[in-house]
């Protein structure tokens, strides 16, 4: 019942029809070797799935056990970590975990014996930053310098607070609706632990700038739809929360972001043009909502000295639908 066929089952079987016979898991095992607190390590799963999820887990101080895909996962796991700029970190592969020809190797990310493995592995990892290391935190408002990006970004400052109106919550799906460099979309995931979202855009140079912001930053099961709102939506997974970062005078866009939600779904748009400001009084005159105006001042150079620039002031409309 931990990533294994238990829980598969599970979906297509009613528990009375089944028995199901508990052990102790690969995780309770690996902690159990390495005397670490099973509370205190993240339990991940690479196991038919990107490896590039461990982008977002890895970190100062952190502790993960993963379940490998196949015997050169390990191997994976070791450059992974030195292209993160975490060579130093202690990695500790186990193989056959509770069997006769149960196994264990350890050696730093930097020096990692490159072999093969026994498919049956699992791999431990205390991560220690070295010079240079990225990591980034999972709280909403990475640098903008953290996404590729042809311009079109809601930027930090902003995105902080358009994501606290998005409320993300586990297990809930954003529609981000005009993605651009996909960061709302992005973050979102990375603020929750089981979550779904789906990047809606028409551009396909900014589609895979997307993809590639999403393995980069761990969150790789990001769904990318390519095409034009609101055609593009049906078919879509239901939306909990969507975001709105363009498109507000497309014909009956969002009407049907509005009626894609569900009670308590929250719709956030935002808009820097006259027209779209336009778009949304109109819209809150209709259904109601929170209107605010965002705008952020930022020091930067002016000759010698330093001088206040502001940005382009930003209009947003938060609304929970009833």
């Amino acid at each position: 019942m931990c990533f294994g066929v238990g829980e598969s089952l599970a979906r297509r079987f009613a528990p009375e029809e089944m028995r199901v016979l508990p052990a102790p898991s690969a995780f309770s095992l690996v902690c159990a070797r390495l005397g670490w607190s099973r509370s205190e390590v993240e339990c991940l799963s690479v196991h038919g799935r990107p490896l590039q999820v461990l982008h977002r887990h890895v970190g100062p101080g952190a502790r993960l056990v993963v379940l490998s895909h196949d015997g050169d996962t390990p191997n994976l796991i070791a450059a992974l970590l030195r292209e993160q700029g975490y060579g130093p970190s202690r990695v500790w592969t186990f193989e056959h975990l509770g069997g006769h020809a149960e196994r264990r190797i350890e050696g730093s990310a930097e020096t990692w014996p490159e072999t093969t493995f026994a498919a049956l592995n699992t791999v431990a990892i205390a991560c220690m930053a070295g010079p240079g290391a990225t990591s980034w935190p999972c709280i909403p408002g990475l640098p903008d310098e953290a996404f590729e990006t042809d311009g079109l970004l809601t930027r930090r400052e902003v995105r902080a607070a358009t994501l606290a109106r998005l409320a993300p919550m586990d297990g809930q799906c954003l529609w981000d609706v005009g993605a651009g460099s996909g960061a709302v979309a992005i973050e979102w995931l990375r603020a929750l632990r089981r979550g779904r979202a789906v990047a809606i855009e028409r551009d396909p140079d900014r589609c895979a700038r997307i993809e590639r912001n999403a393995q980069r930053l761990g969150t790789p099961e990001l769904v990318v739809a390519r095409g034009s709102a609101p055609a593009v939506l049906d078919g879509l997974p239901p939306p909990d929360a969507i975001f709105l970062g363009g498109g507000l005078s497309e014909q009956g866009l969002v009407e049907r972001c509005w009626r894609a939600l569900p009670p308590g779904g929250r719709l956030v748009a935002n808009a820097v043009t006259l027209e779209g400001e336009r778009a949304l009084l109109a819209w809150r005159a209709e259904v109601g909502g929170e209107l605010v105006r965002l705008m952020v001042t930022r020091a930067e150079p002016v000759g010698r000295f330093d001088g206040w620039r502001a940005a382009m002031p930003v209009t947003q409309l938060a609304v929970t639908r009833p």
